[in-house]
């Protein structure tokens, strides 16, 4: 077994699902039991900052998606010794902002992020916590790309390959260090 089959592994073991949350149909993928083990959550930050430590993969900054990209995201621009942006919903940041409006299999969402979050060509390692339908992921992606980032990946702990996100993103590079319902990524 390999150390990323490993990985899958204890990721899979802690994670939850909650059934009919958010509403009634949908199993939420909680991934609060894996942030809650300090060892697990930080094997796979280790993980996730690997793959963008040297040459091609390094990144300038890392920009995470609220909320859980939040605390994924901070963790793996601490230890890639890097920058953390904030990709919030609409109205939460002060400041001036540059805004995307994308849509949700049950209505429509806007996230934000400051006019000057990046700074043209920065490189930028986009980070949440599930692949589902890609909506947010691409929205995120777009947004920042507006801003004059070079977003060099979307990665995430858990992608929900039957949701088809990963096509979604199209040509967008796209890591997932656990996959539910399809192949390895």
């Amino acid at each position: 077994m390999s150390d990323l089959d490993v990985l899958s592994d204890l990721i899979a073991s802690r994670l939850r699902d909650v059934p009919d949350f958010p509403r009634t149909g949908v199993v939420f993928k909680d991934i609060t039991p894996l942030l809650g083990d300090g060892d697990a959550f930080g094997e796979v930050v280790r993980a996730l900052a690997a793959r963008h430590t040297q040459g091609e993969s390094r990144v300038d900054v890392v920009a995470g998606v609220e909320a859980r990209g939040f605390i994924i995201g901070a963790a793996l621009a601490h230890e890639l010794g890097v920058g953390f942006v904030p990709v919030r919903k609409a109205g939460k940041l002060p400041g001036e902002t540059v805004q995307s409006t994308y849509d949700l299999e049950y209505g429509s969402a806007t996230i934000e992020v400051h006019v000057d979050a990046v700074t043209p060509g920065q490189r930028v390692l986009l980070v949440d916590d599930v692949l589902a339908t890609g909506g947010t992921a691409i929205a995120a992606w777009d947004l920042l790309t507006r801003c004059g980032a070079d977003v060099v990946e979307l990665t995430t702990i858990v992608e929900l390959a039957f949701l088809d996100g990963r096509a979604a993103m199209g040509e967008r590079a796209v890591h997932a260090l656990h996959v539910v319902g399809g192949a390895d990524a």
